[in-house]
């Protein structure tokens, strides 16, 4: 069984990159858990002061998260330009763990126009050294949609979203196979 964590880098009640990530999950390949990280919002501000034995207890649970699942998944919106500061916040936290060293992680999208922050998300993710997954995106229009229109959306890309998946486990498995 591959075990995948998958971020939202929002904290909106009915965020699309929360839906779009709750029906990745539901389907996902048959091989395939995905566990979605719902603690962001009670993550505390990242100080280096407070890591080892200081950690606290909400950061030492997305670190153990992402140090056990086989890969990450992250969907996020993009404010000003630039990463919500949750999920930089969630991303500072896993920056001095090895948690985050040779993980796969693939960012999926629920908008087209988060431009900006898809690429700082995906470089900050590399200079964590995260394996970023970058042959296949997966986005899937869901901003601005009420919810029955975002459930028809994302019912009709239900293929979709289990070829990206599929897709990104090819690649998890190619990279298990060139470190070993």
């Amino acid at each position: 069984m591959i075990d995948i964590i998958a971020i939202s880098g929002s904290l909106r009640a009915a965020s699309t990159n929360s839906a779009l990530l709750a029906a990745l999950a539901a389907n996902a390949p048959a091989d395939c858990r995905v566990q979605i990280y719902d603690g962001l919002g009670r993550l505390p501000i990242f100080n280096p002061d407070d890591e080892g034995e200081r950690t606290p207890p909400q950061a030492a649970r997305l670190i153990e998260a992402v140090t056990r699942a086989n890969s990450v998944i992250v969907s996020c919106p993009e404010y000003a330009h630039g990463v919500p500061g949750g999920m930089k916040n969630a991303l500072d936290w896993l920056v001095s763990r090895d948690a985050a060293v040779g993980k796969p992680a693939m960012l999926v999208h629920a908008s087209s126009r988060s431009l900006y922050a898809r690429a700082a998300l995906a470089e900050i993710m590399r200079t964590m050294s995260f394996a970023m997954y970058e042959d296949r995106a997966l986005e899937i229009a869901l901003l601005g949609k009420k919810p029955p229109e975002m459930e028809a959306i994302l019912t009709a890309n239900r293929p979709a979203m289990r070829d990206a998946v599929r897709g990104f486990v090819e690649f998890m498995r190619s990279q298990a196979a060139s470190s070993s």
